[in-house]
């Protein structure tokens, strides 16, 4: 199985790949600044590592609420699986940022944030708790 996460923005996406083996690896997210534009990058990175799941950030409010930005990921959800026929498999991400940030100085951040390099350690730390349900990791006997 060939998984792809997602860390949904309204000006990056990031994205990691994984697969059964349960690893999930931060990939070169998609920041053309033209929508339609990062779409048919999407869509090149769908067909090219032929992704058979579609694995998406929900950012639910710290309270579990779901506020406009939940919304705009369901939506984005649905556009997906008719996009491309596969499930999507939504994945609370709160505080998947936080993490992504975590060992990074504040110059670091201000110099990578516009490259998408934190949105796709979201996407691997969005991917990787799934695939961590998915596959769970066998017991020494």
């Amino acid at each position: 199985m060939r998984f792809l996460g997602i860390d949904y923005g309204t000006r990056r996406i990031g994205l990691a790949a994984g697969d059964e083996l349960g690893l999930a690896t931060p990939i070169p997210a998609l920041v053309e600044a033209d929508p339609a534009a990062r779409r048919r990058a999407l869509a090149g990175v769908v067909k090219a590592r032929r992704i058979q799941e579609i694995v998406l950030g929900l950012p639910l409010n710290m309270d579990g609420s779901e506020g406009f930005k939940a919304k705009e990921a369901q939506a984005f959800a649905v556009e997906l699986r008719t996009e491309f026929g596969l499930p999507v498999h939504l994945v609370d991400e709160r505080l998947t940022s936080h993490i992504a940030e975590a060992g990074m100085n504040q110059k670091q951040l201000r110099e990578i944030r516009g490259k998408g390099i934190i949105d796709s350690r979201a996407a691997a730390v969005i991917l990787q708790d799934y695939l961590d349900q998915r596959f769970p990791p066998a017991l020494p006997e």
